[in-house]
């Protein structure tokens, strides 16, 4: 039996060995997580990408979420959860395969069975979510076995696919959506890279890895922080002192400052965001195609450009900006405004008008916009009070008038970017005579029988070269009749931290994070 002597120098040395191995531990770095925080323009107005009109609501929601098709950086439809598809000659019928041993968050199976709860769920009326819209011309969707799905339209539709690769269209695990019924938006689970953890709605977003995803090695990080900064100049700031990785939208006005920070990288890219302004055709002076044409010749676009967009911008060059597929250049219009007053006179109208002239946003930029056009259109005798919208009030007054003869708009500047990459839903949401508000966004009233013809043939024919002779049919006559004040076509602007790699902003100003690291 030991000595009372050597029981104490043991006790002794364990607590020295303890206390070595205390230290070496708390000498050993931890695994230091990896956090991309991501300050974006505004809030977020739900996680269910079918329930959601804006483009950043579902850009963020790539997080988690993923469909059957999506675009690269130039906008071309590339495979994500589907393999391959084959469309019928009369473009009704789409037989898609898809990937094989994905899971979703919550450990569903990814199969046919899922991808067929998801369209049954847009496609019911019933639950009257905003996408249904984009989604209603699906008639079934059928299981042939379980990795493939056939869909089948009441319709032609030879666009299908780009709707398919269009942000919104995402897989939702069929037992989440069983689970959590309309609350989905506030959990979702996708086959995504990263899962949701948290949403404060008034502040930030916060996902982390997936540690089950499909493509092995990703992703190369831990977690995002979205966070909603609404002021352009708290978002600048943020990229200024590091506390951001990366920034969309960058203020236009503070895009210098960014670019001389050295440890910042500013981007400037190519979109396809196209700013007009709408005339309501439907009520006088805008009846006339003379004073349509005017307001054209009336503004400065290359003044505007450099006025409002600190020169981040180009003159609009066709009703379809360059980038979708289908789009004709048969612009810009020139600035004319003697042209303009000439018109005007020809129209009835020697001493001009007043009107009103409302924004569908209500940031710096588009204040710059309405007051730089309020100008321009006092120097050919028009006088425009102008508005910049609430988003109530713009639901309110343009977006639900019930009857297009009684609608209050007159001009109204706005912007669309066509998420699908196709010319289809960058001209018939906006100008087709059955898209008049509150269906969709044609709040210029216009009414051509001939496009409306263009756009439904274009629909019906898979031949690429048919559908182009119709598309630039419709978008020559579009242009000539000037239901709209055409603009400008943005540039996307956004700034990242030289510490992040592989995201950037795509042409219609969603995100693409799928190489998103940290050095």
């Amino acid at each position: 039996m030991p000595s009372s002597k050597f029981k104490l120098l043991r006790l002794r040395a364990l607590i020295a060995a303890g206390a070595c191995v205390f230290t070496t531990l708390t000498a050993m770095p931890a695994h230091a997580e990896t956090t991309a925080v991501m300050a974006v323009a505004s809030t977020f107005t739900t996680l269910d990408p079918y329930d959601a009109n804006d483009t950043l609501s579902q850009a963020v929601s790539k997080s988690f979420y993923q469909g059957l098709f999506g675009f690269d950086k130039d906008m071309k439809i590339v495979n994500v959860l589907a393999t391959s598809y084959e469309a019928s000659p009369d473009a009704k019928v789409y037989t898609i395969k898809l990937k094989s041993g994905v899971k979703f968050h919550d450990g569903t199976d990814f199969n046919a069975e899922a991808v067929k709860a998801v369209f049954d769920r847009v496609t019911d009326p019933a639950n009257k979510l905003k996408r249904y819209n984009l989604f209603n011309k699906i008639e079934k969707t059928e299981v042939i076995d379980p990795q493939t799905v056939k869909i089948t339209l009441k319709i032609p539709f030879s666009a299908f696919i780009n709707v398919l690769a269009h942000p919104s269209a995402v897989m939702i695990s069929p037992e989440a959506l069983k689970k959590y019924g309309k609350d989905i938006s506030l959990h979702p689970v996708g086959t995504g890279p990263f899962e949701f953890v948290e949403w404060k709605q008034t502040d930030d977003l916060k996902v982390k890895k997936f540690a089950g995803y499909w493509k092995k090695g990703y992703p190369k990080i831990d977690m995002i922080d979205w966070k909603p900064v609404v002021d352009n100049n708290t978002r600048a700031a943020l990229m200024q002192t590091g506390e951001a990785d990366f920034a969309f939208q960058v203020p236009f006005e503070q895009a210098a400052v960014l670019k001389a920070n050295p440890k910042v990288d500013l981007i400037a890219a190519p979109s396809i965001i196209q700013r007009y302004i709408s005339m309501n055709m439907m009520q006088k002076p805008f009846d006339n195609p003379k004073v349509r044409e005017a307001m054209n010749y009336a503004i400065n676009k290359e003044a505007l450009v450099k006025v409002a967009f600190a020169g981040y911008a180009m003159p609009a060059e066709g009703v379809v900006p360059q980038g979708v597929d289908y789009a004709v250049k048969t612009g810009p219009w020139k600035y004319d405004p003697a042209k303009a007053r000439e018109l005007l006179k020809e129209a009835g109208y020697p001493n001009g008008f007043e009107t009103e002239l409302w924004s569908g946003y209500n940031h710096s930029t588009a204040q710059k916009i309405i007051q730089f056009v309020q100008q321009q259109l006092a120097q050919v005798g028009v006088k425009a009070s102008v508005q910049a919208l609430e988003a109530g009030q713009r639901v309110a007054k343009v977006e639900s008038a019930p009857d297009p003869a009684t609608a209050p708009v007159r001009m109204y500047y706005i912007g669309w970017s066509s998420s699908t990459g196709e010319a289809d839903w960058a001209i018939s949401p906006l100008l087709a005579s059955a898209s008049f508000p509150p269906k969709l966004s044609n709040t210029a009233y216009y009414k051509n029988d001939t496009v409306d013809a263009d756009l439904s043939k274009a629909l019906a024919t898979t031949d690429r070269t048919e559908k182009a002779a119709l598309y630039a049919d419709a978008q020559k006559r579009i242009w000539a009749d000037a239901p709209w004040v055409f603009l400008v076509t943005e540039k996307v602007v956004y700034a990242r931290s030289k510490r992040l790699s592989g995201t950037y902003v795509m042409p219609d100003g969603s995100f693409n994070f799928d190489e998103i690291a940290i050095k």
